[in-house]
């Protein structure tokens, strides 16, 4: 095995400017990989990262997948009942306290209640339509990632009570309003009632900027003429993979629709799992691209070694060893190759790293950002498997000419 590995980088280093060519193109295919799966990658960790951290694991809410049951269909089983309506139809989930201490015995992580209605907002003859959510401070600070987006203010000012309200920096703007402003806010109901600005946020979300408001639970009630009522509960777990098998469980103890965030963002998942395909199938094109190279130096190697190759023949070396000794040519510029563009893949994955962005809003300062990158082993492996891979295949094809070769034909010129 010395022997033939010796042979082999000797038939390598006697075409150096080839051997050169397609060491390059290998390691610029494993470095441009590289750097395209850890810029894909990340950049699909911190869309999923910010969808975590942003919205609840699990969304309980007052409406239903299939119509409540009526006790007359448990008695009945011929029963059919269509186009029932309450005599007054208030939205909300019933009997909140209990359905919150069943859940709190068993999900594993934190809870928030909250209601949410409709309204407008006044201020300086202005009028903006407005979603309001009343919430618990306390509870609401532990799932939300609503407090570290804070511009001026906080979000702890609604603990201590009152009528106090947060809003999004961009409502502020179209109110003309700031920090420390008296507003009106109107309810669907008629309700009205004159709420203090505590706390302006900015989540970069134009809807939640511009349509937002945070009140507490007990003003939310009375503006929207519905005490002690909730029309939703947020969950936010130790496990965020563990959502839909919590949703399930949940939306078949109370009855209410349980959506977890994978759900709710299905399509965009999908989406993700596309791109990943495109991604690695332009890698393993340009790693194929390089792996052209090398079946190229191997070929002309066989073509102009055959005198060798006879004599090796002669000199009692089998067929199993001319593959072998090709098969190892192509594995070498491989592997060259490759480690050399895992350093080039991570330079480019370093300079990635540099480069800011200096993003500006009508409404708020200058915000920098950085491109996202995963930085991870397992696309230095993947990139250089795949170029063994098609550095194998490159080799393997010239190899199998090459031991079939009759080494006294060859002798004799007839090849």
């Amino acid at each position: 095995m010395p022997l033939i590995l010796t042979l082999a980088l000797t038939h390598i280093i006697g075409r150096g400017r080839q051997t050169l060519v397609a060491v390059l193109g290998v390691a610029l295919g494993v470095g441009f990989s590289i750097a395209m799966a850890s810029l894909m990658q990340g950049g699909e960790d911190d869309f999923i990262a910010k969808l975590v951290d942003t919205m609840p694991h699990v969304d309980v809410t007052d409406e239903r997948r299939a119509a409540r049951r009526q006790p007359a269909q448990d008695e009945f089983a011929a029963l059919h009942i269509a186009g029932l309506r309450p005599r007054e139809d208030r939205r909300g989930i019933l009997n909140p306290t209990e359905v919150t201490a069943m859940l709190r015995a068993w999900v594993p992580g934190k809870m928030a209640l909250s209601l949410k209605t409709q309204g407008v907002v006044r201020y300086a003859g202005r009028d903006v339509g407005i979603g309001i959510i009343g919430v618990e401070p306390l509870a609401e600070m532990q799932i939300s990632s609503l407090t570290k987006d804070f511009r001026q203010g906080s979000f702890a000012a609604l603990i201590a009570g009152g009528n106090n309200i947060v809003v999004g920096s961009r409502l502020a703007q179209r109110l003309g309003a700031e920090l420390g402003t008296t507003v009106t806010v109107v309810s669907a109901t008629g309700q009205s009632r004159a709420f203090k600005i505590v706390g302006l946020f900015h989540t970069g979300t134009t809807a939640r900027d511009e349509g937002e408001g945070y009140v507490l639970l007990k003003n939310a009630q009375i503006l929207s003429e519905r005490p002690n009522a909730i029309n939703e509960i947020r969950l936010k777990l130790d496990d965020p993979n563990a959502a839909p098998q919590v949703a399930r469980r949940a939306e078949a103890q109370i009855g209410y629709k349980a959506v977890a965030w994978q759900e709710a963002n299905e399509s965009l998942l999908e989406a993700l799992v596309i791109r990943n395909v495109i991604m690695y199938t332009v890698v393993g094109a340009i790693l194929l691209v390089a792996g052209f190279g090398i079946f190229n130096i191997i070929s002309t190697i066989t073509h102009e070694k055959a005198r060798d190759i006879a004599i090796l023949k002669s000199l009692g070396f089998t067929e199993a060893d001319m593959r072998r000794l090709f098969l190892l040519e192509g594995l070498a510029l491989g592997a060259c190759g490759s480690l050399i563009g895992w350093a080039v893949g991570f330079g480019l994955c370093f300079a990635l790293s540099l480069v800011r962005f200096e993003l500006s809003g009508a409404a708020v300062a200058q915000e920098i950002t950085r491109l996202p990158l995963a930085w991870s082993i397992w696309h230095y492996l993947i990139a250089a498997g795949f170029a063994l891979t098609s550095a194998a295949i490159a080799g393997y094809l010239p190899a199998r000419q090459a031991a079939r070769l009759n080494p006294v034909d060859i002798i004799r010129g007839a090849t």
